[in-house]
């Protein structure tokens, strides 16, 4: 279909500012990148196109993944002094073993957009709210600058190295940077619009999932799980979702998927789904919006009247944007691959290490697959570095992965690693007059288990001997 187009004249653009680094989006990636990047007094700028840092931190999801399969902590560094700085506020959990996602850490939303946002001005990052970067600004295959949008019209920032934290590949599809797009049919795994009961007897409800387990069935994860902890995610209940469904109640999802929050009486509610919303169209992410809403008025009734524990609910909020899983990912040095997620790879660029299964909410219908590979893979430097355009890295979920791999690597804790992987590489870069690509990683792996990263052996053996 032709769309109708117009010219618009050429114009000068202000430059509003020039910078070392320049990070693009301030989600849980580009939070812990600014702050890497300004670490050793780089001039850093982060922006962010809502008026609050934390992105999916603060849509009332836990963060999956600092927790290997083993049990042990593989995600450590600055991702964990936040923790800890949240902790210090009584905002985030420790981090807890879970049989279906390896771990949780659940925190506080409203005490993360804080919290984070402090920490990058200790930092000395320069943050800009309300900035949607609407353009690149290129000379050759070198990356010179963004163009951004905000109420004060189009201006230019210029930066010697940019870290593209955005989730969908903004700035490097803009670039020129070749991308992909969901599996090989063009689906997505569809978003869910979070949203918070208040009044949740949440001890009635896991004790009667211990107590009575073939009633409460949930999903891989044991009903003595539910006897031990206060405070736990739930998934299942497949059979109460089904006669809700007989009795007429619209439920998209198979599966009841609960979140304890940290105050007392209040669940998170991971159960809209609207499938087919394409993450990056205004039009399309409105029909998310719209759906997901409406959605939630017969899941709140299924809860209300078939789950123990939510007799007496009533609806607190929503989460404050739909929760995007997949969009662009870019073409880069190294692709990740299904089987490097399931044979535990090693790479000798490796530059965090992670442990997440495959999870695939499947773009068609309601179900989801899960396959775990029995320990932790490392995620290689070369996938942050993309294809084609100097001056460029990429952090978080759109990093060079295929569709299946992006499923593991797209939770918060890893895509918190790689925002430390790559400030730290940004940095690097300016200090060692190299581009991105062609920094030392070899220095780059010694610099990240120095400042409390983890990284696995053999790399840990090959960077200390």
């Amino acid at each position: 279909m032709n769309k109708q187009v117009i010219s618009e004249p050429a114009r000068t653009i202000p430059v509003r500012t020039s910078v070392d680094v320049l990070v693009v989006g301030g989600g849980p990636s580009g939070i812990i990148a600014a702050q890497a990047a300004a670490e050793d007094g780089a001039k850093v700028m982060l922006i962010e196109s809502r008026s609050f840092v934390g992105g999916n931190l603060t849509i009332g999801l836990p963060i999956l993944g600092f927790l290997g399969q083993k049990g042990n902590q593989i995600i450590k560094g600055l991702p964990q002094q936040l923790i800890d700085k949240l902790k210090a506020r009584n905002a985030a959990s420790e981090h807890r073993p879970c049989p279906l996602h390896m771990s949780l850490t659940l925190v506080e939303p409203e005490s993360v957009k804080t919290v984070a946002l402090e920490t990058l001005v200790e930092s000395g990052v320069e943050v800009l709210f309300y900035s949607f970067c609407a353009g690149v600004v290129m000379e050759g295959d070198e990356l010179k600058g963004i163009i951004i949008e905000s109420k004060a019209g189009r201006e230019a920032i210029l930066a010697k190295v940019i870290i593209d934290c955005s989730g969908d590949a903004d700035v490097a599809h803009k670039a020129g940077v070749p991308c992909e797009y969901g599996n090989e049919q063009q689906g997505v795994q569809p978003p869910t619009l979070m949203f918070c009961l208040g009044g949740v007897d949440t001890e009635k409800l896991r004790l009667s999932i211990a107590e009575e387990p073939r009633t409460y069935l949930t999903d891989f994860i044991p009903a003595e799980y539910f006897g031990q902890n206060n405070q736990f995610v739930l998934v299942g209940m497949r059979n109460l979702i089904k006669k809700a469904q007989d009795a007429g109640l619209t439920l998209t999802t198979e599966r009841t998927i609960l979140i304890t929050g940290l105050r007392k009486g209040e669940v998170w509610v991971n159960m809209t789904r609207v499938n087919g919303v394409n993450g990056t169209d205004p039009g399309s992410l409105t029909h998310g919006e719209i759906e997901g809403r409406k959605q939630i008025y017969d899941i709140q009734q299924y809860l209300i009247e078939y789950v123990p524990g939510f007799e007496n609910a009533y609806f607190l909020k929503t989460a404050p944007f739909l929760g995007i899983r997949e969009t662009r990912r870019i073409r880069g040095q190294y692709t990740m691959t299904r089987e490097d997620i399931m044979s535990c790879a090693h790479f000798d660029d490796a530059v965090a290490v992670a442990s997440y299964p495959l999870d695939i909410h499947h773009p068609q219908g309601g179900g989801c697959t899960l396959e775990w590979c029995g320990d932790c893979y490392d995620i290689p430097y070369r996938s942050l570095v993309p294809q084609k355009i100097k001056n460029l890295l990429v952090a978080g979920r759109c990093i060079s992965t295929t569709h299946e791999a992006m499923s593991a690597i797209r939770v918060m804790a890893p895509c918190m690693a790689m925002g430390e992987a790559a400030g730290r590489a940004a940095k690097m870069a300016l200090k060692d007059g190299v581009q991105p690509a062609d920094i030392d990683v070899r220095k780059l792996q010694r610099e990240l288990i120095e400042k409390g990263a983890y990284l696995r052996e053999p790399v840990l053996e090959s960077v200390n001997g």
